[in-house]
Order: structure tokens, then C-alpha cells, then sequence
């Protein structure tokens, strides 16, 4: 049985960061980020260009499926769900309903999942990179939820 792994930028620092991926054995990181950047100076180093300089400098390949993003309007609705609940982006435990039913909906069901799991490295693991540092408050966890049930693939969730 293959497995796939999950990570968030919140809450590593870069070298933690790379540390995490290697003692997991990823050699493939999957961003499923729609737009690239983290805002502030603490996660500068989880932009595209760096972030991939220092995969590439450890030896983790990366690739980016923007196609698994949830879109802008549907990222404004958890933004919404979470101002209702005092809550911010980084410290948020949970996703709300209506956005991961609609992320299903309207971005998992009509992914290419297959194309995942044949990305999959044949030695070491794959992680699915996005920002959150909890999986039960990122769309990476749909995700890999979907790999389990239809692919079955073991999910390793990665945590600072």
C-alpha cells in the first residue's frame, strides 16, 4: 500500500521545515497552493522561488497543482465563516462545512486524482504542501481523505 504525507508552512521555520520532509522520507512536494506566497516576514521562505531553491538544495523534487486550489470565492467563504468565529487563518482548527462542500463539489470531484497517484515517487514519500499548520483546517486533508478512500493510500500527516 502506497502513502502519501501533508504539511503546512505555519508553524516551521525553513530549516524545520526541510528537517520534517527528510526525516518522513519525502523526496516529492506537491503545492496545492493557488497563489504561491505566504504574507510576513516569518514565512518568506515558503514563497515559490525560495521554497523550491531549498527543496531543490535537500534534494526534494517539487511541483505545483494549482488545479487542487480552492478558488478565490471559495477561500473568501471560509475567510468569512472564520471572522464569524473570531478565528484567523493560522490559528483556525477546522474547516466550515459549506467550504469543504463545496471544495469537494467543485474541485476534488472533478480532479485528476489518478494523475496524483501516478506521480507518486516509486522510493520515498510525496507530501501535499498548503499553509495551515492543522490538516483539519486545510483543504490538503480533503484531499488526502479522497487518496485514502479511493486509492488506498495511507496519510501521514507532517506537524511542526
Amino acid at each position: 500500500m502506497s502513502a502519501i504525507a501533508t504539511i503546512g508552512v505555519y508553524g516551521f521555520t525553513a530549516e524545520r521545515f526541510v528537517a520534517a520532509l527528510r526525516a518522513a522520507g519525502v523526496t516529492l512536494v506537491l503545492d496545492i497552493r493557488q497563489r504561491r506566497g505566504v504574507r510576513g516576514s516569518e514565512y518568506a521562505w515558503a514563497n515559490a522561488r525560495r521554497l523550491q531553491a531549498s527543496l531543490a538544495e535537500a534534494g526534494i523534487e517539487y511541483r505545483h497543482h494549482k488545479e487542487l486550489a480552492p478558488t478565490t470565492e471559495m477561500r473568501r467563504l471560509q475567510y468569512r465563516e472564520d471572522a464569524r468565529l473570531g478565528v484567523g487563518q493560522r490559528s483556525r482548527a477546522a474547516l466550515a462545512p459549506e467550504f469543504a462542500d463545496r471544495y469537494k463539489r467543485e474541485v476534488l470531484d472533478r480532479a485528476d486524482l489518478e494523475r496524483i497517484v501516478l506521480e507518486l515517487p516509486e522510493r520515498g514519500l510525496a507530501a501535499l504542501l498548503c499553509v495551515e499548520r492543522d490538516p483539519e483546517a486545510c483543504h490538503r486533508s480533503l484531499i488526502a481523505e479522497r487518496l485514502a478512500a479511493d486509492h488506498g493510500l495511507r496519510v501521514r500527516h507532517l506537524r511542526p
